[in-house]
């Protein structure tokens, strides 16, 4: 197990918020100081725009946002650090995905597969892809242990030329097969995009054993800044594809009747890119390689089974999904309690839980129910906090029953 003890100094929020129980890391994480130093140190040490600066400050910004590229590479295995593309989030790499490669290479004959299980982010875009290009829209279906049913999986990639599917679901915590999924797509000739966001903060994630053709994740995910995301990309599809904006670094030439394209990854990159947050993401990485990829595994795994265990002690409440491999994530309710008023009263508790649909509304219709509580955990979590929690349902039911 983590020293939590050690690592929660490192999270100035924990020293302003005495008590504070923070169970929603699926959402979005806490930041320690290291990080947050890093985009303050930017903004107070060198802050200049990037790559065309001839100047001390703006040649020190081009190099530690340009450094952060090779740390991606690093810290995944990426085969080459040109299919780093920084974005503003998970959702942005999908969306730049889905319209650039997209719209130009699916059609009728062509579809999209996707999951019962994805967040809205890896579903929606391909919805407007379809109704664009007229691509069936199909899906691997759900069951109701969290699970997908991959029974048919090889008739399901038929006449497919997309396969979009999330690594880890921020539902139930279920961490899909991608690699073996990936191999049979591939051997249909089926292009690959792995939604990542749940994944890459929590275990070793490896891109090149996965050998998808796009994978994505979220700096915020990963105790990280909001507002910058990464699209990994295969070279040889990448330099095929449009730029998915238009504007300053992502050209190569421009004359009043024409332009041509930088190289990737700056032709993805258009106008003056998130500096700050992407050197923020280089810290992270740094943070989370720190403490260890393993060890914060092993850390959430002895979580999830303790928490698994005590929550199920308490009077009317009902878990979702028993996947034997899944995240440190547990959805459930309390019967008669709302989601939303248990999450409320728990609040007064200083304990921060999720409560809602989590953007998977298709999952809520497999469970038949409208909404859910969630408690995501993460490095800096420990069982006193789900000590307190289960306190803390017990007495809201007392209340509200």
């Amino acid at each position: 197990m983590l020293n939590t003890d050690h690592i929660r100094e490192e999270f100035p929020i924990f020293h302003k918020r005495k008590g504070l129980v923070y169970l929603d890391s699926a959402s979005t994480t806490q930041k320690p100081q290291c990080v947050i130093d890093s985009v303050s140190s930017f903004y107070s040490n060198y802050n200049a725009n990037i790559h065309r600066a001839l100047y001390e400050i703006g040649e020190k910004a081009t190099n530690e946002f340009e450094s952060v590229r090779d740390k991606v590479k690093r810290f995944l295995n990426v085969p080459d650090s040109h299919e780093v593309i920084f974005t503003r989030s998970s959702t942005e790499s999908i969306n730049l995905v889905a319209y650039s490669w997209g719209i130009g290479n699916l059609n009728k004959g062509n579809g999209i597969l996707v999951t019962e299980m994805e967040h809205h982010s890896n579903l929606v875009p391909w919805q407007m892809v379809s109704e664009k290009t007229l691509a069936k829209l199909k899906y691997l279906p759900l069951q109701k242990d969290g699970m997908l049913d991959l029974s048919s999986i090889e008739t399901d990639l038929n006449d497919i030329g997309m396969l979009a599917m999330v690594h880890q679901s921020n539902v139930f915590g279920t961490i899909n097969p991608v690699s073996k999924i990936v191999e049979l797509a591939k051997s249909r000739g089926v292009v690959t995009l792995i939604d990542g966001a749940q994944a890459v903060p929590h275990f070793p994630v490896d891109i090149s054993k996965i050998d998808c053709d796009f994978y994505v994740f979220s700096g915020h995910k990963m105790v990280g800044p909001t507002g910058v995301g990464v699209l990994i990309g295969r070279k040889t599809i990448l330099e095929k594809m449009d730029p998915f904006l238009g504007g300053g670094e992502m050209i190569n030439n421009v004359t009043m009747e024409k332009s041509t394209w930088n190289e990737i990854p700056w032709k993805f990159e258009a106008g003056t890119p998130n500096i700050a947050q992407v050197i923020g993401l280089g810290r992270a990485i740094d943070f989370i390689d720190d403490i260890g990829l393993e060890d914060i595994e092993a850390h959430e795994n002895g979580l999830l089974d303790y928490g698994i265990k005590q929550l199920s002690a308490i009077d009317d409440i009902v878990l979702y999904g028993s996947s034997s491999n899944r995240g440190a994530v547990i959805p459930f309710n309390v019967k008669g309690i709302h989601p939303h008023d248990l999450a409320k009263f728990l609040d007064t508790d200083k304990i921060c839980i999720r409560a809602g649909h989590h953007c998977a509304q298709p999952i809520m219709n497999v469970l038949g129910i409208s909404a859910s509580a969630r408690a995501s955990f993460y490095l800096y979590n420990n069982r006193n906090d789900i000590d307190v929690l289960v306190k803390s349902i017990k007495k809201t039911a007392k209340i509200l029953a």
